[in-house]
């Protein structure tokens, strides 16, 4: 075995006791200017603990080495593998993690059943299913588990025959005594395991790459997916309980508003209407509290929601009343034309402008995005004697415990958390806003209840991706060659949902697409501009990734038409040769995605070949009919590198589609290609979703659009006609990347400079809408 992640080497010790970073203390980490150094500065740790905490071992609870949390094995040999993260369609947590598990324990995938964890971080370590970390984080943790298992097997086999256990081997659900050829089930082992100690990580021999099983084979399906295409699967909203009622809330239409007073005399008149409840709400910023507002209770949801529209309500709007999203745009890109907070600066870029034979500069604007996953959020939840047991869609179902014990004020072990399918998350569900109110409702009404959110409050009462202005220029000297590099970006941020006052991005956004520039030029600066927040801001899938790269692989295209040359080379050229970009030294708190640099270095050498090899794979250069143009993008994120090609077509009257997406990926060891070429295939589908239609816009503080007829994702027959993805292998002597959101950046880019090469048309602005009717 090749690669070996050291932060994992040392952690036998009991649950709980090494991982001691409380979630606040996490939160407050990554919104400091130092990250997770300060984490490790403020925690009251002995000198010897006192360590920069990296990867899982930064995350809340971080991870569990005991196999007996994670498999079960009984005497008829079935294996049942617990899925402790939340699945929300992806196939990482129920089933590639599960197959690292079996792979090492040497199980027939056959025998192998899937268990649903609940919520419990203090059990099951880390559950916060975002950030593309369930595989980065875990390959080696339930490595670790499945090879304790099966040396725990193989020394139980060993006792019975009485046999060193170096005679003693495992094989496909079978341990074998190779010179007597005797062999034990493994269900005829079951009961000797509880005897048998678990052995120390450091002493466990993991398989090597040869010996895998399942990992890296591309042979395992998802789990799920013959239920989920055949309508079987059941999701959060299926939940049905005896005697529970049904609830849909109405809320503050501007965040940070208040309820003043409502009538409910017509709402009750409504059959089936049984009660109107207010429902407590938090002061703003309410991070992840319900957002308060009137419940309207009914037998069933139809009634409530009929309810909800003869309520008579009466709100005081609050500090964003007057929140115009068409004004905060021209506010945004007139921060963006005047210098900001420096928080990169390498060499000396107002002498190298100064010297400039040529100077290049463009704009660029996104609008706020909503995460509209298939499935609204929802939640039903049983507050009563004291307990709670809350069913949910929740991305983050130990956050979600957390924030229920908080709030309603039980002890911890008076609460359980379910965690159903998700019916897609995106980032959305990882704020337990609904699942909160359901479980106050439930507390007042003493029976289960379901809160339903419909589309309308989904996209109204989102947790939205952040709106951006970003500002490029580019010096440029007598030879073609680009000489400095200023980067503006101005961005209401995520910090702004845990506290008032935030008016910069922080670390984390900051070190997506921005401050870790990887470009060979000798002069950078990267400026942050103040930008206020007038609506919740949230992670959305590849959160700031998806700003900074558009408006960077936009610019390198249009720096490259300006003098003349092909974007593809210009690319490379900027690239520079194979290389370690370390920006540690000039980038203000740099952030990589919370691992360590030393395993997760900023490479040239990977990000070029991720450039080359879609470039060939795309036949880059190749004859193409009238209309269509190739434009290619490329973007470090989660720790990956993902190059896209995409090919378009525009009619005469500036109707576009998408022919052909190629993309390319290295993200390091890979577990399951099929799930990357499924995450490559979705993340081509939501790009051209969002560059399409996506915008989000905001008057009177209140959201303009409301339902899938005026916030529109693109149907079947607009998707990308194919999508082939080529996946660079990389073994096992580089750690993984993140798969699931690295997709999405340079997809826009990509089509936007397609369309330039097709038409001569220029867009800098999201959506794309109609900019190219004719």
């Amino acid at each position: 075995m090749g690669f070996v992640d050291k932060t994992l080497a040392d952690k036998n010790s009991p649950r709980g006791e090494q991982h001691d970073l409380g979630r606040r203390d996490f939160l407050r980490s990554i919104l400091a200017a130092g990250g997770f150094v300060l984490a490790a500065k403020v925690l009251p740790e002995p000198a010897s603990a006192a360590v920069l905490k990296t990867g899982a071992d930064a995350m809340p609870h971080g991870t569990v080495n005991d196999p007996h949390v994670f498999i079960t094995i009984d005497s008829s040999g079935k294996v049942t593998i617990i899925a402790a993260r939340a699945e929300m369609g992806t196939g990482a947590a129920r089933t590639s993690l599960p197959m690292i598990i079996a792979d090492e324990l040497e199980a027939d995938w056959n025998r192998v059943t899937i268990q649903q964890g609940y919520g419990d971080e203090a059990h099951f370590g880390n559950q916060d299913t975002d950030g593309s970390r369930s595989v980065r984080h875990f390959l080696t943790p339930m490595r670790q588990v499945g090879a304790a298992m099966r040396a725990m097997l193989v020394a139980a086999a060993a006792k019975r025959w009485n046999v060193p256990v170096s005679e003693v081997r495992a094989e496909n659900h079978q341990v074998l005594h190779v010179s007597s050829s005797r062999r034990l089930s493994y269900g005829d082992l079951a009961d000797d395991l509880a005897k048998i100690p678990v052995p120390p990580a450091e002493s466990l021999t993991l398989k090597t790459q040869a010996e895998f099983r399942y990992i890296g084979k591309g042979q395992i399906g998802m789990v799920d997916l013959h239920n989920i295409t055949t309508g079987h699967a059941s999701y959060g909203i299926d939940t049905r309980l005896p005697g529970m009622k049904y609830a849909v809330i109405t809320r503050p239409p501007v965040v940070g508003g208040k309820l003043v007073s409502f009538d409910a005399t017509e709402t009750l008149k409504v059959p089936g209407v049984e009660k109107v409840l207010e429902v407590q709400g938090w002061p703003w910023p309410s991070k992840f509290q319900p957002l308060g507002g009137v419940a309207v209770i009914a037998r069933n949801t139809g009634s409530a929601i009929k309810g909800r529209e003869a309520l008579k309500v009466t709100w005081d709007d609050g500090p964003n009343a007057s929140y115009d999203s068409e004004l905060y745009q021209k506010e945004l890109t007139a921060t963006a034309q005047k210098p900001g907070l420096v928080v990169r600066n390498d060499g000396d870029v107002e002498a190298a402008f100064k010297s400039a034979a040529k100077v290049v500069s463009a704009d660029y604007y996104l609008p706020h995005l909503a995460h509209v996953t298939m499935e609204p959020p929802c939640a039903t939840a049983l507050v009563a004697n004291g307990k709670c047991e809350v069913w949910a869609p929740v991305q983050s179902p130990g956050n979600t415990f957390e924030e229920l014990v908080k709030t309603l004020g039980l002890p911890p072990e008076a609460v359980k958390v379910n965690v159903t399918l998700l019916g897609g998350g995106f980032g959305r569900k990882s704020k337990c806003d609904y699942a909160l109110e359901a479980a106050l409702l439930s507390r007042d009404l003493g029976v289960p209840v379901k809160v339903v959110w419909t589309r309308e409050d989904d996209v109204q009462h989102d947790f939205y991706h952040t709106v951006s202005a970003e500002h490029l220029e580019a010096a440029v000297d007598a030879q073609g060659k680009v000489t400095a590099w200023r980067h503006r970006s101005v961005a209401p941020s995520i910090g702004s949902t845990f506290g008032p006052g935030q008016k910069h991005e922080i670390p984390i956004e900051l070190g997506m697409g921005f401050t870790d520039l990887p470009y060979a030029i000798p002069n950078i600066r990267c400026e942050n501009g103040e930008a206020a927040a007038h609506t919740r801001i949230g992670w959305f899938r590849s959160v700031s990734n998806i700003p900074h790269g558009f408006a960077v692989q936009s610019f390198t295209a249009e720096l490259a038409h300006a003098l003349g040359r092909d974007p593809k080379d210009f690319l490379l050229e900027l690239i520079g040769p194979a290389r370690i970009v370390d920006p540690r030294a000039t980038a203000q708190g740099f952030w990589d995605y919370g691992e360590p640099f030393e395993s997760y270095p900023i490479d040239t050498g990977r990000l070029r070949h991720v450039v080359e090899l879609v470039a060939e794979k795309a036949g880059w250069g190749r004859p193409l009919p009238k209309g269509h143009g190739l434009g290619i993008a490329v973007h470090r994120s989660f720790v990956s590198y993902i190059a896209t090609v995409v090919e378009v077509a525009v009619d005469e009257k500036g109707n576009f589609t998408v022919p052909r997406v190629d993309t390319a990926v290295d993200c390091g060891a890979f577990v399951n290609p099929e799930r990357i070429r499924s995450q490559t295939e979705g993340a081509a589908v939501m790009g051209l979703s969002l560059a399409k239609y996506g915008a989000l816009t905001f008057k009177n503080g209140r959201a303009e659009q409301a339902n899938f007829d005026d916030f529109r994702v693109v149907r079947i027959d607009e998707a990308p006609g194919v999508t082939h993805t080529h996946i660079v292998d990389k073994g096992f002597d580089v750690p993984p990347g993140g798969v699931g959101e690295p997709g999405v950046p340079p997809f826009a880019p990509a089509l936007c400079n397609a369309i330039f090469a097709a038409t001569g048309k220029r867009l800098r602005q999201m959506p794309i809408g109609d900019q190219l009717a004719i």
